[in-house]
């Protein structure tokens, strides 16, 4: 079957990533973190299934997550988990503005302001 027939596959767990704003490779794209030129081509993951990143949502409608070790946020300097949590936290709800507008939207558009200005440059 093809990808397009199948969906997109968690990495981690295998099961079907059947919400934007449950893709962790979107939430990536969105924020700035994934070139344009590599979405097609990277593994999906369940934002919950990559709790290095989805740890710092911070959002009424996103149960909090703990990343254990090296990477956890409390072991990381507290300025940066601000700032690391106000971004992920906007990209979070940007994909839940794109879902809620549906799959009409374009790509293009998706990611955050500076993101997009990232990747003109």
């Amino acid at each position: 079957m093809a990808r397009c027939d199948e969906g997109y596959l968690c990495e981690v767990c295998g099961e079907d990533v059947g919400n934007i704003s449950d893709s962790d490779l979107y939430l990536r794209f969105v924020i700035g973190e994934l070139d344009p030129e590599r979405l097609h081509t990277t593994p999906e993951r369940h934002i919950r299934c990559n709790p290095a990143v989805g740890q710092f949502i911070v959002h009424p409608d996103f149960e909090p997550l703990i990343c254990e070790g090296a990477f956890s946020k409390q072991e990381l300097d507290r300025e940066y988990v601000q700032q690391r949590e106000t971004l992920v936290s906007r990209g979070f709800e940007r994909l839940r503005e794109i879902e809620a507008q549906g799959p009409e939207g374009d790509i293009t558009s998706y990611p955050l302001p500076e993101a997009i200005a990232k990747y003109r440059r």
